[in-house]
């Protein structure tokens, strides 16, 4: 029997004629070193384990009293990039990111010290309102820290360069930043929390073993309870695994008390 290798992961990249893509990145960066971190956000996968999806689920949870920082950029000499690396089947993406502080002072200079030799994660915010993740924890983060005192017309500055290999380009994240001044939404994110709570799709059906992510507005604050595991699982991320032929309803709540909203996701799992 040959064996299934084809999943989720093969689908369509639509574009709509006059929809705009606003380049280059917004003004405040944040970065944390990884020490600091307790528990990173996860990406779903599949059963051979490769990413189902591009949007981490859960947040970065810090050790006590830690936050991230941020640094203020310049965004017309500021960059995202990302490139692929290596080859097949060990092929993956390699990010790099430019920040440019228009700074020089004490604090832009020390930066070179505690940035140059330490291994970070950090998160920029797209012109779209998305926040993108460059570092995770399977690779090392290199950073390297220039500074320029000008000269002439030509600005002085602190220049950040950070690469990292990864699975994705800059995977999106959806989750909190804990800051010294108090929690950070992406724009996105704060946008779609006025929104009314959808689930899409309302029915599955798919077969044992398969899986299918759910599409959520707002895309945090949801939890599932699958009414029977022994047909379909859900995880903290929306998605769903057939497990034995039969049916399920999953219920996806957002919010908590008077303000939560149920909605029902009937599931049908074939024999295959």
């Amino acid at each position: 029997m040959a064996r299934e290798c084809v999943s989720a992961l093969q689908k369509s990249l639509d574009w709509c004629d006059g929809m705009p893509q606003y380049p280059g990145i917004r003004r405040r960066a944040y970065f944390c070193n990884k020490n600091l971190i307790a528990k990173w956000p996860t990406l779903t996968r599949d059963a051979f384990g490769r990413p189902t999806s591009s949007v981490y689920s859960g947040d970065f949870e810090l050790v006590e009293n830690a936050t991230f920082q941020y640094v203020d950029i310049n965004p017309d000499k500021s960059q995202l990039t990302s490139e692929p690396q290596g080859e097949k089947p060990s092929q993956t993406q390699l990010n790099k990111l430019v920040l440019m502080h228009n700074g020089v002072d004490e604090e832009a200079t020390a930066a070179a010290g505690f940035l140059n030799n330490s291994d970070n994660v950090f998160i920029v915010e797209d012109m779209a309102g998305n926040f993108r993740v460059v570092g995770n924890d399977k690779w090392p983060t290199l950073t390297t820290v220039n500074q320029d005192n000008g000269q002439g017309t030509t600005p002085a500055g602190t220049t950040i360069n950070v690469e990292v290999t990864d699975e994705l380009a800059a995977p999106f994240y959806v989750g909190k930043i804990v800051t010294a001044d108090g929690d950070v939404y992406s724009a996105k994110v704060t946008a779609d929390a006025a929104a009314t709570p959808t689930v899409t799709p309302t029915s599955v059906s798919l077969a044992v073993n398969a899986t299918k992510q759910l599409t959520m507005t707002p895309a945090t604050g949801w939890t599932f309870e699958s009414s029977a595991e022994g047909k379909a699982t859900v995880s903290d991320a929306g998605l769903i695994t057939g497990v034995q032929a039969g049916s399920a309803t999953i219920t996806c709540t957002h919010g908590t008390g008077a303000d939560a909203v149920e909605i029902e996701v009937a599931v049908t799992v074939t024999a295959g």
